[in-house]
């Protein structure tokens, strides 16, 4: 009997795990489809049979496996508007230390001596 190598099982795992991700987005994708209208819950835009491809399923708490029966965590948004989101919420998280010390920031102040350089000018 042939062992497997390292490379085709991780492969496999990987692979069992995309199938497993499509199925799981299908259920929900398919249910919100048929529980709300085909409008982009951000800038309203219409969508027919022929760009539905474009429509997504956003997640509000962004838990992909909370997927209550009456869609109370989901939204749909255009692709725009949901890379957007994603966009948001990642960066609402820069500058928040998780180990309670103040984050890196910015401390140079451009306009800090304006003030003084306009009187100067007088």
């Amino acid at each position: 009997m042939k062992s497997e190598s390292s490379p085709d099982k991780l492969d496999q795992i990987v692979a069992e795990a995309r199938r497993n991700r499509e199925q799981r987005e299908k259920g929900y994708r398919e249910q919100a489809l048929k529980m709300y209208p085909w409008v982009c819950g951000r800038c309203a835009r219409e969508f027919t049979r022929e760009n539905l491809r474009e429509l997504t399923v956003h997640h509000r708490d962004h838990n992909h496996d909370n997927n209550p029966a009456d869609g109370s965590n989901w939204e749909l948004l255009c692709i725009y508007c949901h890379d957007n989101e994603h966009s948001r919420y990642k960066d609402s998280s820069y500058g928040d230390a998780s180990d309670g010390k103040q984050a890196n920031r910015a401390t140079h102040s451009p306009f800090a001596e304006l003030g003084n350089m306009l009187k100067e000018k007088k």
